[in-house]
């Protein structure tokens, strides 16, 4: 059991201040002339391959060095998409999308042009189930990228696809990447990039402290305002919130329990942004595990824990509770949970039916502040209930080693786990990794529903509004019977930045340092 010390908030505050001044070395300010950027991300590199990246910084980064066809815009302003690597993106029909690559784009490492041929290359390769890419689902209805010309091509479909503008062109799947430089690489890569043809070079990477990206000379695209983007990584909010009051950097995202504090008294020359994110932060409880195998075992974890309590206790009631992972206020959020509070003589009763008695379950967390808070509410709660629970801390990636199949059978002993993901635009980009085929890498509740993958497949393809919002929640009504989640919130985003630029964030909540804008 993880104790929480009441020193924990002093703690931070001399470890952040210590970090920023440590980091306050000559030339580490704001320049002069304003051409570096310092923003501030949470966890450090692991892939830059498109087809295996985990997220944080690695989506930072790669919208820096690659291209996409098509762009998002702010969150703020609802997302709307826009060409990017393209000068034409156009459906031609409901399985065919031409596009025409902008003039000029090119390889670095002398590896010549981009052509239509590295986007057939990338999205292939992505889709190919031979690679086993997480982010398949991105292209699964994708039969095949036809060449026309150096510059132009069709993408092909297998059948319609509504979300692909918003879900699968502009993300993590739809990064291109050069066919040449990746098979002389062997055919993937981790961190050693066979090449870049984006707005930005990749120039240094210290690890667990900094990654450098310098303007592309050889980007034919609109410049982007800063000459030079410095990444600081720093996994705690509260310690980053210290180093840029330090002066340490110029934009970070901050804690949700620190948001009245910094709206009361904001740090000089700040900005404080405030939005819903579409990260959604739910219990996964795994109908593998030996010890949840039964149903009513995993309701009476459900009925047993007060989720409240985590919204008042960590998040400042500044969100609702979620009805599943669509977002809440849209079209497609569920009206309401199933089971809406806690219960916790349902709880002992339906433990009592399944003749179990003295349960006691891991919750495996990652070690931030935030997440074991969290965690130690759930411990709390479902101890009312009779439940025991040991919190298994990890750091970020150890964490997402436990759930993974390709590292054994460790995936299936995993009781329960804290799980957060960033969203997207679309129902189906949040839906999608409770299918069957996520089992053993992101689906870590075991949940395998034969109507739920049907009921998603129904989804991507069809157009009418309604029939789509009814498909979205009988899905998340299919997760909650189950037993294997507790929805919790779909986590507020509050972002510190200085006034001197406007930033541009994502919907999964991170920022596209390419599209940030120096205020005149």
């Amino acid at each position: 059991m993880i104790r929480w010390n009441t020193d924990r908030r002093n703690f931070l505050k001399a470890a952040g201040a210590f970090g920023a001044a440590a980091m306050m070395r000559p030339g580490f300010a704001w320049s002069a002339d304003g051409d570096t950027l310092r923003i501030r991300m949470e966890g450090d590199i692991q892939v830059l391959d498109p087809a295996f990246m985990i997220g944080g910084i690695e989506d930072v980064i790669m919208r820096g060095i690659y291209v996409s066809l098509n762009r998002l815009g702010d969150l703020r302003e609802g997302a709307p998409w826009s060409p990017w690597g393209a000068e034409k993106l156009e459906q031609k029909d409901a399985k065919a999308i031409a596009f025409t690559l902008i003039d000029g784009l090119k390889w670095s490492n002398g590896l010549g042009p981009v052509t239509a041929d590295d986007v057939k290359f990338s999205y292939e390769r992505i889709a190919d189930p031979n690679m086993a890419s997480p982010w398949a689902y991105q292209f699964e209805q994708l039969d095949h990228v036809e060449v026309i010309d150096q510059r132009n091509g069709i993408i092909h479909l297998k059948n319609p696809y509504q979300p692909i503008f918003v879900v699968s062109l502009p993300y993590y799947g739809g990064h291109i990447i050069s066919k040449a430089g990746t098979e002389k690489a062997g055919g993937k890569y981790t961190t050693e990039i066979p090449a870049t043809c984006g707005p930005y070079l990749f120039t240094s990477w210290e690890q667990k402290q900094k990654v450098t990206l310098t303007a592309n000379p050889d980007w034919p695209g609109p410049k982007p305002d800063f000459a030079k983007v410095e990444i600081y990584i720093v996994a705690d909010d509260q310690a980053a919130q210290l180093a840029y009051e330090a002066d340490a950097f110029d934009y970070t995202k901050i804690a949700i329990a620190a948001t009245k504090a910094v709206k009361a008294s904001p740090p000089a020359n700040t900005k404080i942004i405030e939005a819903q994110s579409t990260r959604y932060q739910w219990l996964s409880i795994n109908m593998l595990s030996p010890r949840l195998k039964d149903a009513k075992v995993r309701q009476a974890v459900q009925y047993g824990i007060d989720a409240s309590q985590i919204l008042t206790g960590v998040y400042d009631d500044l969100v609702p509770r979620s009805t599943g992972v669509v977002q809440p206020g849209t079209k497609f959020a569920r009206k309401k949970n199933l089971i809406d509070a806690p219960d916790y003589e349902k709880a002992a009763a339906l433990l009592a039916e399944a003749g179990v008695s003295d349960l006691s379950l891991t919750l495996t967390v990652m070690n931030d502040s935030v997440r074991t808070a969290v965690a130690q509410i759930i411990q709390a709660s479902l101890e009312q209930a009779g439940i025991k629970v040991e919190i298994q801390p990890y750091d970020e990636a150890a964490f997402w080693g436990v759930g993974d199949k390709t590292k054994g059978d460790g995936y299936k002993d995993i009781d329960l786990a804290l799980m957060d993901f960033a969203g997207g635009v679309d129902p189906s980009e949040n839906l999608v990794w409770f299918r069957p085929d996520q089992i053993g890498v992101y689906n870590w509740s075991g949940f395998d529903s034969p109507e739920f993958e049907s009921s998603y497949q129904q989804l991507i393809s069809e157009t009418d509004e309604a029939k789509r919002i009814a498909l979205s929640n009988r899905m998340e009504d299919l997760m909650e019977e189950s037993g294997g989640f507790l929805f919790i919130c779909h986590q507020p985003l509050v972002v510190i930045h200085r006034d001197a630029f406007t930033p541009v964030i994502y919907p999964d909540g991170h920022p596209n340092p390419v599209l940030f804008k120096k205020n005149a």
